[in-house]
This record gives structure tokens, C-alpha cells and sequence, in this order.
């Protein structure tokens, strides 16, 4: 007589699909971790790394001042500062005691007309900027949108308020945005600290 065998295969069946689907969630959600790392880091190592290595970084202040260039010293251009420490962008607040700064003159003195025809503005400009000479060389690069948008923000003053040190004060306020604005659409990254002038002439 033949014994039939307990049917017990649609468990063994089910307790197999749970062990695939706890397999697959597994899976998945390696998978969705590994790829939101991968995002949260700017992508893979090497494209992350090129961009690093296009992004200025801060220059650290020395204890003691450092000897002015012979290049400088000569009337030529002093070689450009190598920064070390690296930032996420250049909107993070910096503390001046820290860091070197360093001052960029632009050549060529600004001409505008004032707002409503009340006169013109001259002034010759120098920017400062506490990350290193890629800041600088990006400014030389985009010296005609540059200068540009300084002309524009200078075209819209009002001569009686920029007569006064609050007036000029707003100015280096909204030249240093309007630098920074040009350098982070043409190059990704600001990094002006100030505007300060080397002579203002208002008639």
C-alpha cells in the first residue's frame, strides 16, 4: 500500500520566495545607498578630484609676514598664492585673522555717467580675496564681463548719496556682488572678499 507523502511543498515553495524577496530588498537597498553616496559625493573619484583641483582653495595666514617678492619689488607681477585648505563654496563665512589676503589691482581706472545725467564717476579699483591665485587668474580671464558689470553698477549711483561715506560704502557692496556674481556664472566660484578704491573722483 502506497503512502501518499504530507503536503507540505507550498510551504517549503513560500518559504523559499521569502528568503528571494529578502535577498532582493537587500540588495536594493545596497544599491540605493551605494548610488546616493556616489550622488552626495559629486559622483566618482576622478570626476570629483577635477573638479577639486579647478576650485581655489584658502590661503593660510603665516606668524610672520612674508618678504615682498623680487618680482614685486621689481614692478613685475609677484608669483600667484597656492592655497591648502579647500571649501565647499565660496559663500562660507571666513574668519581674516586666519587667512592670507591678497590684493588685486585692476589697471585701468572705471569712467561712468551718473544716475539721471547729475555728473560722472571715476574710480581705480582693487579687489581682495582671502583663496589663492586661481582667483586671480580667473579674474583675468573674465576681466571684460568684469568690468562691465562694474560700469553698470556705477552707471546707477546717485551722485549726492555717493558723496557721503555711507554712499560709498554701498558701492563696494554692491561692486564686490557684482564681481562675485560674473566669476561664479563664468567660472563657478566667486571668491571676492571686498572692493576698495584707489581714487574716487565724483564731479
Amino acid at each position: 500500500m502506497n503512502k501518499t507523502a504530507p503536503k507540505s511543498t507550498p510551504a517549503k515553495g513560500g518559504k523559499k520566495m521569502k528568503v528571494v524577496f529578502i535577498a532582493v530588498g537587500g540588495l536594493t537597498l545596497l544599491g540605493a545607498g551605494v548610488g546616493g553616496g556616489i550622488y552626495a559625493t559629486g559622483g566618482m573619484g576622478d570626476k570629483h578630484s577635477k573638479e577639486d583641483a579647478n576650485r581655489p582653495n584658502l590661503v593660510l595666514r603665516k606668524e610672520t609676514p612674508e618678504e615682498v617678492p623680487e618680482e614685486e619689488a621689481a614692478g613685475k607681477a609677484a608669483p600667484l598664492k597656492i592655497g591648502t585648505i579647500s571649501v565647499a563654496n565660496d559663500r562660507a563665512a571666513i574668519d581674516p585673522k586666519k587667512y592670507e589676503v591678497t590684493y588685486y589691482p585692476l589697471e585701468q581706472a572705471f569712467t561712468a555717467n551718473l544716475a539721471d545725467g547729475a555728473g560722472f564717476v571715476q574710480v581705480g579699483l582693487s579687489l581682495s580675496t582671502y583663496y589663492d591665485g586661481k582667483v586671480i587668474s580667473n579674474i583675468q580671464r573674465q576681466m571684460v564681463p568684469v568690468r562691465s558689470a562694474v560700469l553698470m553698477v556705477l552707471s546707477q549711483q546717485d551722485a549726492n548719496f555717493l558723496s557721503t561715506p555711507e554712499g560709498k560704502i554701498a558701492l563696494q557692496k554692491q561692486m564686490t556682488k557684482a564681481v562675485n556674481e560674473v566669476l561664479r556664472e563664468k567660472e563657478g566660484f566667486g571668491g571676492i572678499d571686498n572692493v576698495y578704491f584707489s581714487n574716487l573722483v565724483i564731479q
